[in-house]
């Protein structure tokens, strides 16, 4: 039996909204219950937008670049400036939201996207700008501010968006580059704030409208900050929210290294406790050794968990244009449709 559904994470660099959703729903309009605009333009680079964000405030200072997993520069609070005065301005993400989901509408107006899919928005925790820009002795004093800055993104898409439409996925990434201790943190109990932080960021969301996590290993050059050892960690976190978010739990994605095909990568997945209408997509489909390769992680994951959809480990944004109509098709040939 074939995997059911697939799940796109994001990131799609097309030209435009517009060719994303043409091209998705063209490859894979049985398969996806949410479709996502692809992130396109300056936000093709996941969280890398966010830089100019904090650029442009008067009350940061800019660092020399910081050397690392990914190069950015580093702000800390300006010399002088009261850290409880401190306000993001809008950081852009429900601007581009209602921009793209007025493309969405118009193409379920006109028949070109299918009527059952949702629309899909993908954000990143409040941590992933926070660690990525911020210098360690201003982490404390600006978590506060950014997390209101994009709560607040997250409560205009919600409030112009008719939920029946809408779903939003947490992009959750840094959060595994703490816990597996290659990233430093100003976290007393990394694990214990990390946790506590993305139930209460999922908990977020309106009830009425779907949510979802994307769980990451990180895809910087193609690489990842750590191998993960095995799907322990990724359990772990998924566990929590299963059991600890006050709302439901829609969907979750978990990566699969492309290398893993071997029983113990997948053996954690054995105590994984998901309700019933929690989505697993596994993140195993990899353009580099096809179908051959895929076909060896699906058998593997399948020895373990019954019941799943299938996804590429993160979001296609760092991919060749060229390469996306036949990726989505891959997708399509190794998965049954959704409905």
């Amino acid at each position: 039996m074939k995997p059911r559904g697939v799940h796109l994470v994001g990131s799609v660099p097309l030209a435009d909204r517009a060719a994303v959703f043409g091209c998705v729903c063209e490859h894979l309009g049985e398969h996806i219950k949410r479709l996502p605009d692809g992130e396109t333009g300056t936000r093709t680079n996941w969280i890398a937008w966010q830089g100019a964000v904090f650029e442009g405030m008067d009350t940061l200072v800019a660092e020399e670049a910081a050397q690392g997993y990914i190069r950015r520069p580093r702000f800390r609070i300006r010399p002088g400036v009261d850290p409880t005065s401190i306000a993001f301005p809008p950081l852009g993400y429900a601007r581009e939201a209602l921009a793209s989901y007025a493309e969405f509408a118009r193409g379920k107006a006109d028949g070109r996207i299918p009527a059952h899919m949702k629309f899909l928005v993908c954000l990143p925790t409040p941590l992933a700008p926070l660690h990525s820009y911020v210098a360690a002795e201003s982490m404390a004093a600006l978590e506060a501010p950014y997390e209101r800055a994009l709560l607040a993104e997250l409560s205009a898409i919600v409030a112009a968006i008719p939920a029946r439409e809408l779903a939003i996925q947490w992009d959750t990434a840094i959060e595994f580059a703490i816990l597996e201790g290659v990233m430093p943190t100003f976290y007393a109990s990394p694990e214990e704030d990390i946790l506590a932080r993305l139930v209460r960021w999922g908990d977020a969301v309106p009830a009425a409208v779907e949510m979802g996590f994307h769980l990451c290993y990180g895809d910087s050059g193609h690489r990842h900050f750590k191998e993960p050892d095995d799907t322990g960690k990724l359990v772990m976190v998924a566990n929590h929210l299963a059991t600890k978010l006050a709302r439901r739990l829609d969907w979750l994605h978990l990566p699969v290294p492309r290398a893993r095909d071997d029983d113990a990568y997948y053996a954690p997945l054995a105590g994984l406790h998901l309700a019933s209408e929690t989505e697993l997509y596994l993140g195993l489909v990899h353009r580099t050794d096809g179908a051959t390769g895929t076909t060896r992680r699906i058998a593997a994951a399948s020895r373990v968990v019954p019941r799943f959809g299938i996804a590429a480990e993160c979001g296609l944004g760092r991919r060749d244009p060229a390469t996306i109509a036949a990726f989505l098709a891959l997708h399509a040939a190794l998965a049954d449709p959704r409905a």
